[in-house]
């Protein structure tokens, strides 16, 4: 055995982003590759009070909810990064404890799965919305405005990017032609 075969690569670390992550992850990683985790699905399925809402004018966020597939982003962490992402994440995304984080594999597009920290939806948690019409959806959408800016700039945001991933969405497409058709109407 040589020197060179007792080396090892440095441990890394992975985070799955389905929503905003993907086009503002907010922390340092060593690449980002598309990704395909099962057992859940992207939905905008949580009633946001903080960052898209506000308590009197919720708003909605994505959250993966059980069953089928959702295609995303997985980034890769540098272990030396690791607790500052993982205390980045955590507050961020778990301001008011809506989700549970896990880790889930992830199949990278490129070949190959990763375990990856995800963020995935507590059912049993007040601001779970769970199966919305695409009528209240509107709704929620187009009145919610907390701290990060307006609800609508969020969906159309993550529908953008996930339609220059190659990656469709056939709910949120419509959710967001709905969107800018009134935009438009009123411009």
């Amino acid at each position: 055995m040589t020197t060179h075969d007792t080396l090892t690569a440095p441990p890394t670390h992975w985070v799955f982003g389905y929503g905003s992550l993907i086009w503002n992850p907010g922390f340092a990683h060593l690449r980002a590759e598309q990704g395909l985790l099962r057992g859940a699905h992207r939905s905008l399925s949580i009633v946001s009070h903080h960052h898209r809402g506000t308590p009197e004018r919720p708003g909605l966020v994505f959250g993966l909810t059980r069953g089928g597939a959702c295609r995303g982003m997985a980034f890769e962490v540098a272990d030396s990064d690791w607790s500052d992402v993982r205390a980045y994440l955590e507050a961020r995304e778990q301001v008011t404890a809506v989700y549970r984080d896990v880790m889930r594999p992830v199949h990278l597009r490129g070949g190959g799965v990763v375990t990856a920290l995800t963020f995935v939806v507590d059912e049993r948690h007040a601001q779970f919305a769970g199966k919305l019409s695409l009528e209240q959806q509107l709704a929620m959408v187009r009145a919610g405005v907390g701290l990060s800016g307006p609800n609508i700039d969020y969906v159309v945001n993550t529908a953008r990017h996930l339609s220059e991933l190659g990656i469709r969405d056939r709910q949120l497409t419509a959710l967001v032609d709905l969107l800018l058709a009134e935009t438009t109407a009123a411009a």
